[in-house]
């Protein structure tokens, strides 16, 4: 298992790296649902740390592979057995994802999530055998990375409640501090372009689930003849939101966004809140529909800011990390201002128009003014 060559042509995903991306296509499902149905009931604070908790076990499960996918991959027998334990991980995982968020029981989450990392801890193991100079930093992230999983075990014995979020806040600091432990001498190669590609699509499972709310949308309007319209409507309008979130989030160019250790943690860590973001905005459509339909007693307001709420994050998330630098400055001025402007979608009557106004007007505005290389 030696380190990959960071400037290999033509560097894609793998096929084992599709295939487990799909157990997180499940995973983010669930948790997705769990938000919406929280939001739904008026549940916003124990809905929203919730969600935060379990999509940062997600997130930071997924990530941790797919950095070191782009390092050590060998994809020979032993690599893909052991990838498919953490599949089973994560598998675990979302099964206990309604207990987190129904009763504070993070049992069966922590449990499975013990199962990914301690596979991760063994695949870091085996590269360090053939590392070289990298031993150390191999060496590393297998010690960090055990070490916090007795802090989880730990985590379990705490009541829910206030004193598990300081734990959980500060176990997850503690988590995302092993890459900077483990490589403050020398860094792991990393393939820019495959390691932004790999981002790239787990954007698409995010983005999914809200074309998911669009066709239950159309669904909802076959069976409440009354709100046919408005149903109808917002599966267009999801479909139109979506559309160019996803055009907006693949239009720089984001390899050029981690050329060194310090911008790829940046890369990285900000794509919590940009994938938490996307996945958020599909329950705040479910939101939308369950107050159309009756299912829900919120305001049309605050259902309306479930969905603006998240989006407005998405925007400056990846303007932030991707389009910032890569952008004159009429895309810099209008993402983020764009961003906020989405935040007066909760006004009109028609849900997410406002939203789907200035999102579509982004995107024109992005192909009227590509990319342009600042580094020159």
């Amino acid at each position: 298992m030696l380190p990959r060559d960071p400037a290999q042509p033509h560097r894609a995903a793998s096929m084992l790296e599709l295939f487990f991306d799909l157990v997180f296509v499940v995973a983010v499902s669930i948790a997705s649902a769990q938000l919406h149905h929280a939001l739904s009931h008026g549940d916003f604070v124990h809905g929203i740390t919730s969600y935060a908790m379990v999509f940062f076990a997600l997130w930071w499960a997924w990530m941790n592979f797919t950095w070191f996918a782009t390092s050590f991959d060998t994809d020979d027998w032993l690599y893909r057995v052991t990838t498919i334990v953490q599949m089973g991980g994560v598998l675990a995982f979302a099964s206990g994802i309604p207990a987190a968020f129904e009763y504070g029981d993070f049992t069966v989450p922590v449990l499975g999530y013990i199962v990914m990392r301690v596979a991760m801890v063994a695949q870091w193991l085996r590269a360090s055998r053939g590392a070289g100079e990298l031993r150390s930093a191999t060496r590393r992230y297998a010690f960090g990375i055990a070490a916090v999983q007795v802090l989880w075990v730990v985590f379990l014995l705490i009541p829910a409640g206030a004193a598990q979020l300081v734990a959980f806040v500060v176990f997850a600091l503690i988590e995302v501090s092993v890459p900077v432990f483990a490589e403050y001498r020398h860094q792991t190669p990393w393939h820019p372009h495959h390691i932004t590609e790999r981002y790239g699509l787990f954007t698409l499972i995010v983005l999914g689930e809200s074309l998911l709310a669009s066709a239950n949308a159309i669904i909802d309007a076959s069976h409440e003849l009354e709100s046919f319209v408005p149903l109808i409507s917002i599966s267009v309008l999801t479909l139109a939101v979506t559309a160019s979130l996803w055009w907006i989030y693949f239009w720089p160019p984001h390899h050029r966004a981690i050329t060194t250790f310090g911008r790829s943690l940046r890369y990285g860590y900000t794509h919590y809140v940009v994938f938490a973001a996307a996945a958020a905005f599909s329950a705040g459509i479910e939101v939308e529909l369950d107050v159309l339909t009756g299912e829900s007693h919120l305001s049309q307001v605050v259902a309306s800011f479930t969905v603006t709420i998240p989006i407005a994050i998405f925007l400056l998330g990846v303007w932030w990390v991707a389009i910032r630098e890569n952008a004159d400055r009429v895309v810099n001025a209008v993402v983020p201002i764009g961003a906020v402007v989405v935040l007066l979608d909760p006004i009109l009557p028609i849900p997410v128009a406002i939203t789907a106004l200035v999102l579509v007007a982004i995107v024109v505005v992005l192909v009227l003014h590509p990319p342009v290389d600042k580094r020159s």
